[in-house]
C-alpha cells in the first residue's frame, strides 16, 4: 500500500505551503513511505483528487485544497484530520497502515481489541520498561514488608524477655517492701505499747505512794493506841 499526497508545488498560499510541508515532514520521520503527487503542474493528479474526496469532505465552494491523503484508492483525509490524529496518536490509523510492533499505538490498539494482558507484554497499557520497573518497585516494596516483619519479632522477643526480667525484678522489690512495710508497722506497734505501758507505770507511781503513806499512817495510830496506860493516868482515874 503508498500513501498518496496530494500537493500544489506553485501555490502561492504561505498557509498551504506549511500544512504540506507539517504532513510530509511527519510522515518521513515515521518512516512511512509515501508518494507526492503534485496538482500544479499535472492535471490528471489534479482531476483524480477532486474526484476521489468525498462530498462530506469539500468545502463549500467544492473544491478541496491541498494537501490531501490518500491510501491507494481510499480517502484519509486532508490536513485538519491528519492533525487530530497526529495529537491522537493515531495515525497508523488514520492512514490505513498497521502500526508497527512495539509502539505506542500498537499497544493502544492491542489493548482496545483485547484488553489488559495479565502476565504479556501489555498490562494496563504500560510497555515492559514500565512493567520491569513496577515489578522492581514491588519486589523492593515485598523485601521491605519481610524486613519489617522480621524486625519487629526479635524486638518482640526482645521485649517480651525484657519485660520478664522486669517483672521478677519488680516482684523481688515490691516483696521486700512488703516486708519492710510489715516490720515498720511491727516496730511501730511496738513502740506504742511500751509508751502506753510508760503512760501507765507513770499513773500508777503517785497511787501507790498515796497508799504507802495512808498504811504508814494507820500502823503509827495503831502504835499508839497499843501502847500501855502510866500508873499516874491510873491514879487520876
Amino acid at each position: 500500500m503508498v500513501i498518496k499526497v496530494f500537493l500544489a508545488s506553485s501555490s502561492g498560499s504561505t498557509a498551504i505551503k506549511k500544512k504540506q510541508q507539517d504532513v510530509l515532514g511527519f510522515l518521513e520521520a515515521l518512516k512511512v513511505d509515501y508518494a507526492p503527487l503534485d496538482i500544479a503542474c499535472n492535471e490528471d493528479n489534479r482531476m483524480w483528487m477532486r474526484e476521489n474526496v468525498p462530498v462530506e469532505k469539500k468545502p463549500t465552494n467544492g473544491i478541496p485544497l491541498p494537501p490531501q491523503i490518500f491510501n491507494e484508492e481510499s480517502y484519509c483525509g486532508d490536513y485538519e484530520t491528519f492533525f487530530d490524529a497526529k495529537e491522537d496518536n493515531a495515525v497508523y490509523a488514520f492512514l490505513g497502515l498497521p502500526p508497527p510492533p512495539g509502539s505506542k499505538e500498537a499497544k493502544e490498539a492491542y489493548l482496545l481489541e483485547n484488553g489488559p494482558v495479565e502476565n504479556g507484554t501489555i498490562v494496563n497499557g504500560t510497555d515492559d520498561a514500565e512493567d520491569e520497573e513496577n515489578l522492581e518497585a514491588e519486589e523492593e516494596n515485598i523485601d521491605d514488608d519481610t524486613l519489617k516483619r522480621e524486625v519487629p519479632m526479635e524486638e518482640c522477643n526482645r521485649d517480651e524477655h525484657t519485660e520478664e526480667v522486669e517483672a521478677e525484678v519488680g516482684g523481688e522489690t515490691g516483696e521486700e517492701a512488703a516486708e519492710e512495710a510489715a516490720e515498720e508497722k511491727v516496730a511501730e506497734e511496738k513502740e506504742a505499747v511500751k509508751d502506753t505501758e510508760e503512760s501507765l507505770e507513770n499513773t500508777k507511781a503517785p497511787v501507790k505512794e498515796e497508799e504507802a503513806q495512808e498504811e504508814a499512817e494507820d500502823e503509827e495510830a495503831k502504835g499508839e493506841d497499843d501502847q500501855p496506860v502510866s500508873e499516874q493516868e491510873e491514879e487520876d482515874e
